[in-house]
């Protein structure tokens, strides 16, 4: 298996002294870095048996200089970054790290060493993503990436060619990312060859606005990762007021923003880089085949702004918190969260999947970051409960990010999906197993928030073997005696057992039904639920 090559770090194998020299005190990192370069040799030497003592060195050494402004574009503290990852082979973890502090993401070294681990793995389509995010960062030096990356397409290249000689059975076009029985519905040829099609329809769309030319406001977009507060973005005649960045990734960035600097109006603004107009166009899809009952559960975008380099969405703005805000309030206490509210954000949950699915879309990363908590104005009452009705009507959740969101009604009949959602904790059963899937990328990232809710951890699976010689999937971690388990192990058995390409809406619809029943056979539970709904409310937004 390739590996990324290890970082050199040449210096002499001193350790750190007690009594900095001048030269270390202008240089505060120089005694790590040559501690770590004695410490690597004697890991190589001893054949590894030193490698936690290597990987402590690094750690450390990465959490004294991270936020070390002097670091940040010191190749020296890059190649420590990826012989950690090398390390704890974990480079999706470094990656988000250094986008997020905004570390050497001008260095080429960084999107090749991301490459190559993705192209050990077999993640192909992940490593041309990356080369290409590197490309159109400009990063240094650029004609060495450039290059990497020519050699790299031109080694898949080869191996398309061979497979589709040798094996007739192989299709090229699928290979080529061309839409046939399986597909992988997230990779840029998928994407953009999607995108060739509906060009004109896109453009049709209210609130799109395309250039072909680079952004050129008076703003720098990649100045807003170190300083961003109250810079004023202009698009389409409004100006965008910056109050504060409400999330970072390594391709996207979000603002929170005042329109024409009204305290009043506030949206979020997504920045990203290379533009990506895939988004805008799921939000719309939401528009036009979402019931206006259920609209307000899936998040809304007012307009795209797309240009050659960059893409800007501006979406509604919700400031109430997530999902995984609420579980996470309870993890701090070392609790979990009252049943009671896990069985209500389930019910949210089902019939968000039941409006989707019924429709024709999937949403692709169903986790409990992108689940916002909308909190009903008025004072919730037990008659509406059952029928969202009234106040309970704008209490729930708002499924927001899109940008891996699957509109069915754009491939054959009967296709199903291969590809990896690469978020841990969150791949389907039939990614981790590498078959075709589709609905399930939703179900599964379902129960693994049930499982996060009711345990206070993310989900385990095993496979179990069955007396007819057949086997089904179950969560590791036992259902607690008081818990209701006449609701919970349905859910879970029935929904990590799901076959691929069979419609879930039924049984989704059958699942809301069982806990919808449950709570309206009692009422005190409803009353409760009340209660706890707000106080959550005055424990999270309390800020």
């Amino acid at each position: 298996m390739v590996q990324p090559a290890r970082p050199s770090i040449s210096s002499s194998p001193l350790k750190k002294p007690s009594s900095p020299s001048s030269l270390y005190q202008s240089d505060p990192i120089l005694p790590w870095l040559r501690s770590i370069h004695k410490q690597f040799s004697d890991s190589e030497r001893n054949m590894n048996d030193d490698a936690p003592h290597l990987k402590s060195l690094l750690e450390d050494c990465i959490k004294r200089f991270v936020d070390e402004e002097r670091y940040k574009d010191d190749i020296r503290f890059l190649r420590i970054f990826i012989l950690y990852g090398d390390t704890i082979q974990d480079f999706e973890r470094i990656f988000r790290m250094l986008a997020v502090k905004s570390i050497c993401q001008a260095h080429s070294l960084v999107y090749e060493a991301y490459a190559i681990f993705l192209i050990s793995k077999g993640r192909l389509v992940e490593a041309h993503d990356v080369y290409q995010l590197g490309v159109s960062r400009n990063a240094q030096p650029l004609d060495r990436l450039k290059k990497t990356h020519t050699l790299f397409l031109n080694h898949i290249s080869e191996i398309v060619s061979y497979a589709g000689s040798s094996d007739p059975m192989i299709d090229k076009a699928a290979c080529s990312g061309v839409q046939h029985s399986h597909v992988n519905p997230w990779s840029s040829s998928t994407i953009n060859d999607l995108l060739r099609k509906m060009d004109s329809d896109i453009k049709k769309y209210n609130g799109y606005y395309r250039s072909s030319n680079g952004y050129s406001g008076k703003v720098s977009l990649t100045s807003l990762q170190n300083s961003s507060r109250n810079k004023i973005i202009e698009l389409g005649g409004c100006k965008y007021q910056i109050k504060g960045c409400s999330g970072l990734g390594g391709f996207a960035q979000v603002y929170k923003a005042y329109v024409d600097s009204n305290p009043d109006d506030v949206v979020a603004l997504k920045i990203q880089k290379p533009a990506f107009p895939w988004e805008f166009y799921m939000y719309r899809q939401l528009d036009k085949r979402i019931s206006d009952v259920e609209r307000s559960s899936f998040g809304f975008a007012h307009s795209a702004h797309i240009y050659s380099d960059w893409s800007i969405l501006v979406c509604e703005y919700l400031s109430l918190g997530t999902l995984q805000d609420a579980i996470n309030s309870y993890l701090v206490m070392h609790k979990v969260m009252e049943e009671v509210l896990c069985i209500y954000y389930t019910i949210e949950m089902l019939r968000m999947l039941e409006a989707l699915h019924g429709v024709g879309i999937i949403h692709g990363d169903f986790k409990p970051d992108n689940l916002l908590v909308r909190y009903a104005r008025d004072d919730l009452t037990e008659d509406g409960f059952s029928g969202r009705t009234g106040s309970w009507h704008d209490q729930g959740l708002c499924l927001v990010d899109w940008g891996r969101g699957i509109d069915l009604s754009l491939f054959p009949a009967g296709t199903e999906f291969q590809g990896d959602c690469r978020t841990s904790g969150f791949r389907c059963v039939q990614m981790q197993e590498k078959q075709s899937w589709t609905y399930q990328v939703d179900t599964y990232g379902l129960c693994v928030i049930v499982h996060m809710m009711l345990h206070g951890s993310y989900m385990s699976i095993e496979k179990k073997s069955t007396p007819d010689g057949g086997y089904y999937y179950q969560p590791k971690a036992a259902f607690k005696r008081y818990w209701n388990v006449d609701l919970w192990k349905p859910l879970f058995s029935k929904l990590l057992n799901i076959q691929s390409n069979v419609s879930d809406v039924p049984l989704l619809q059958s699942l809301r039904s069982s806990f919808e029943d449950y709570m309206c056979r009692n009422p005190q539970l409803i009353n409760k639920l009340k209660h706890l709904l707000v106080k959550q409310k005055a424990s999270l937004c309390s800020a």
